[in-house]
Parts: structure tokens; sequence; C-alpha cells
């Protein structure tokens, strides 16, 4: 994506336009299946990134930022971010999930132990990181990432943000320029923690 495209998805932050947001995702899940509605991300169930099993229902009432992560990417340093969010909003009822994907230039090759390794580290991550996923299109996409697309926007890049609100939907998304101390991210992880 452009910096102009990242520029236009970024005023989703705006509250009147959130709302718009969430109405669109609303008919996009009934648009999946006739009668049928998606569920929310919080629906779902994974796996850590060292392999046990993890219910994110334990996210249902809380307010989540999801991102793409990798270890070997000009945006890496973006992890010292999301880990100030994470700190500082952890007992606000929110939290960072972080989803590992080798996707673009295949920058996170490496095994779980070894990605566990490095975000502690180098970056001193202690949010949530979970097993490597495949976010493009396909039969390999992660049920997670497929929740996700339902607003129609998928990442372009490692860490493309997505804020879900206390009810598992998704209420904006920004693409990986957006970085975790951005005005228009902080404003809508904020209006997310509000709303009831």
């Amino acid at each position: 994506m452009t910096n102009g495209t990242g520029a236009a998805l970024s005023v989703l932050a705006i509250p009147a336009l959130l709302v718009a947001l969430t109405a669109g995702t609303s008919a996009q899940q009934r648009r999946a299946a006739p009668g049928a509605v998606l569920p929310s991300l919080y629906d779902l169930k994974t796996t850590t990134l060292l392999g046990k099993s993890a219910d994110l229902s334990a996210y249902r009432g809380k307010v989540t930022l999801v991102v793409n992560v990798a270890s070997y990417c000009g945006f890496t340093p973006q992890y010292t971010g999301l880990e100030k969010l994470h700190r500082e909003l952890s007992g606000k009822e929110f939290s960072v999930l972080g989803f590992p994907s080798n996707d673009f230039g295949e920058q996170e090759p490496g095994s779980p132990q070894e990605i566990l390794e490095f975000c502690k580290r180098t970056y001193d991550v202690t949010f949530p990181m979970f097993a490597k996923v495949v976010t493009k299109p396909g039969p390999d996409q992660s049920p997670i990432y497929k929740f996700l697309s339902g607003i129609g926007h998928l990442p372009a890049w490692n860490f493309a943000k997505y804020v879900v609100g206390k009810d598992g939907r998704v209420v904006a998304f920004f693409p990986s320029e957006v970085t975790p101390d951005a005005t228009e991210l902080r404003r809508a992880i904020d209006n997310a923690l509000a709303a009831n």
C-alpha cells in the first residue's frame, strides 16, 4: 500500500467512521453465508507460539490489537512501541496479540523457540504471542485472518494492525506504516475502550 492509501485507512479511527466501518463489517459477515453471521474473534481458538491450545474467549470484554509480526522486517522495531502500549494499557482491559507470519519477504523464518527468544531478548516482549500464521487468502489461511478479512482489509506487509472491540468485532484497521504511538491508532483504541 502506498502512504496515500495508508493515510486514507488511518481515518477509520474517526469515531463517525468507526460506526460506518462496524456496520460494513456486519454486512459483509451476513453475506459470508446465507442467514449466518461469522463468529467474533473471541469465538475462535488457536495455538500459542509454543504449541499450547489457546482460546481467544479469554479476551472477551477486552480491546485487543492484533498484529502480524516478523523478526527480520524494517518494521520490526515496532515491537518496542507495541510492548509499551501493552504495558501501559493492560490494566484497562487491553492486550496486544502477536501473530508471527512468514508471508511477506520470508521475514519470519524461525522456529517458535527462535521467535520467542528473539522477541524476549531484543524487545522484552511480554504480550501474548501465537503460532505462526498465514494471513493471505487461500486454503492455508489462518481462521484468525479469514475472520479479520471480513472488513475488506488484509495485511499488505508485516505489522498491519487491527483494533478489535470488546465484542470481538474489528473496529479499525491500520497498515504497517502506522506506528504503535500514532495518534490515530491510539484514538481508535481509546474509543474502543470507552465503548460499552
